[in-house]
């Protein structure tokens, strides 16, 4: 069994990938310390339309790609995952389809935040219960449990303190990205939620942010409804 955030990034901020792209390996580097020192094995790093290999800088690093469709955000983690995509140009059935033709999983991100991917027909792979927005898990596991799918978590780190707020459990033998993708497409995976005075702290500032992003989040109550 390993313990893994599917969803973290390798910057503070949402940049283009030509502009301080020297800090993304110091990034990563800073993110899998935090990740390791809260018993994680490793972390999935899924920039905005974008992939670098030489962000990855340690075999604990998981390729992905974070695909700005145009219905939301979709995770796509695997060994080769698209190197570039360009916002909003995608529907999330091609989105889906070129995760697939590139070996990878593609799992609905904060389906609950400016995104309405949980609506579209395409084939996901799974749905995350985001570390930003926790209070959505059940309504979460509802989704996943008509569609099919399973359901995975990520803290949806830009900070390395953010990191492993909710991550991913998986029944794999050896940490690689192939490995991932079977465990996800398999259902052999489940969120793993971690608790603590920073971390529940976190969502008020989460709310707050995308609050004044002018951010859509469709809050409910924790039990769903």
């Amino acid at each position: 069994m390993f313990d893994c955030d599917l969803h973290t990034h390798s910057r503070f901020f949402h940049f283009e990938p030509e502009v301080a792209a020297a800090y993304d390996p110091i990034g990563t580097r800073l993110t899998l310390g935090v990740a390791r020192r809260r018993g994680l094995d490793g972390i999935a790093v899924t920039n905005h339309d974008y992939f670098e290999a030489e962000t990855l800088i340690s075999p604990n690093c998981l390729p992905g790609i974070e695909i700005s469709t145009t219905q939301g955000h979709l995770l796509v983690v695997g060994p080769t995952p698209p190197t570039r995509t360009r916002r909003g140009e995608l529907t999330p059935t091609d989105a889906v389809d070129l995760a697939h033709e590139h070996d990878c999983a593609a799992i609905i991100a904060h389906p609950f935040r400016n995104s309405t991917l949980r609506e579209s027909d395409a084939s996901f792979d799974a749905i995350e219960v985001n570390g930003k927005h926790p209070e959505h898990r059940r309504r979460i596991e509802t989704i996943a449990n008509d569609r099919g799918i399973p359901v995975v978590g990520g803290s949806d780190a830009h900070f390395p303190f953010e990191v492993g707020r909710i991550s991913t459990r998986l029944d794999i033998d050896s940490f690689t990205p192939e490995a991932v993708v079977d465990a996800i497409r398999a259902g052999r995976v489940e969120p793993h939620f971690r608790d603590g005075p920073l971390l529940r702290g976190l969502g008020a500032v989460y709310s707050k942010i995308h609050q004044l992003k002018g951010h859509s989040n469709q809050s409910h109550r924790v039990d769903g409804k």
